[in-house]
């Protein structure tokens, strides 16, 4: 099944794209490409594939408290493939790593740290698939200054 995949996803047009993130192969890359669709008119907004990826949290608001909770109801194949780029992507990314590394500084532990990095991650991909660009390390982080001063 691995060698089926390697051999028919490369002739996708999306998959150069989807390739050129960090943290995704050909195994991880066909799963997030076959489970988000490629569809072009699908999501709106990197919000809306956020969402519907469930890497980003519901946020709950009455009176003076505000809580931000995981998303329990998911596609789980997808989720598993997001997550599991998102830890390679630590290796793999400069980035990606300080921006783990700063959620870990702030308390968060390492799953919840886990999928905010996977939520960034899914906006990055939607960007690069709406303008057909590669991923590049320092457009894809440059509001953080510092993680590629590093």
């Amino acid at each position: 099944l691995q060698g089926e995949v390697e051999a028919h996803f490369g002739r996708h047009p999306d998959a150069e794209i989807v390739l050129s993130q960090p943290g995704l192969g050909t195994i991880f890359g066909a799963r997030v490409l076959a489970e988000f669709g490629d569809d072009t008119d699908r999501y709106t907004s990197a919000k809306a594939r956020k969402n519907y990826a469930a890497t980003s949290p519901i946020t709950r608001a009455s009176g003076k408290k505000k809580i931000a909770l995981a998303r329990f109801v998911h596609n789980d194949r997808l989720i598993d493939a997001l997550m599991g780029q998102a830890l390679s992507a630590l290796t793999a990314s400069p980035g990606a790593r300080a921006y783990y590394d700063k959620q870990r500084a702030r308390g968060i532990d390492h799953n919840p740290a886990l999928r905010q990095l996977a939520n960034r991650l899914v906006g990055i991909l939607h960007g690069c698939l709406k303008t057909r660009t590669l991923y590049n390390e320092t457009t894809a982080w440059q509001h953080q200054p510092q993680t590629l001063a590093a």
